[in-house]
């Protein structure tokens, strides 16, 4: 399992990226984690699912409405993971109005998740396999501090809390 100290796993995200105003949509592109890290501070936050309550209600509006407050304090992006695909991603971040405060990081296949060893697995759910609840602090493609919550929990993955960390780890 992914732990502070380690660089982050080979592989790529993909994102939707929009273009307001001509009606024109653009992806989804796929960045190379290494390359999208490399020289960056990024608070990231990993959740199991779009639309579902605890992400929707509580998890990202946490950090949309921190997004000035961590660039304060030093950190360049925002990105929330999640093992849906780039269309999902980009629809909830819509919905969530996430637009310049946070990118929609969609890890269709569970491969970034597989790769971190940060994996939860709702097959009885009906949700398959899915990334694990959990924030962290990476800075030039290395584990600054990572907050993994316990089964069904959301307590230490929160924005408050790796706004904290951020501020100690930046300062």
């Amino acid at each position: 399992m992914l732990k502070v100290g380690d660089k982050l796993p080979a592989g790529s995200l993909s994102e939707f990226v929009e273009v307001e105003g001509n009606g024109c949509s653009i992806g989804p592109n796929s960045f190379d984690l290494e390359k999208a890290t490399a020289g960056k501070k990024i608070a990231v936050f990993a959740l199991p699912g779009a639309y579902t309550p605890t992400c929707s209600a509580k998890h990202v509006p946490g950090y949309v409405e921190n997004a000035e407050a961590f660039k304060a304090a030093g950190v360049d992006e925002i990105w929330c993971v999640s093992v849906n695909d780039a269309f999902v991603m980009g629809a909830w971040g819509r919905d969530q109005k996430t637009g310049g405060k946070v990118r929609m990081m969609a890890d269709g296949s569970a491969d970034f998740a597989k790769a971190t060893g940060l994996t939860l697995d709702l097959t009885s759910r009906g949700m398959g396999l899915r990334s694990n609840r959990y924030s962290m602090l990476v800075v030039d493609g290395v584990v600054k501090s990572l907050n993994v919550e316990g089964p069904g929990k959301f307590e230490v993955s929160d924005a408050g809390t790796l706004l904290a960390q951020a501020k100690q780890v930046l300062a």
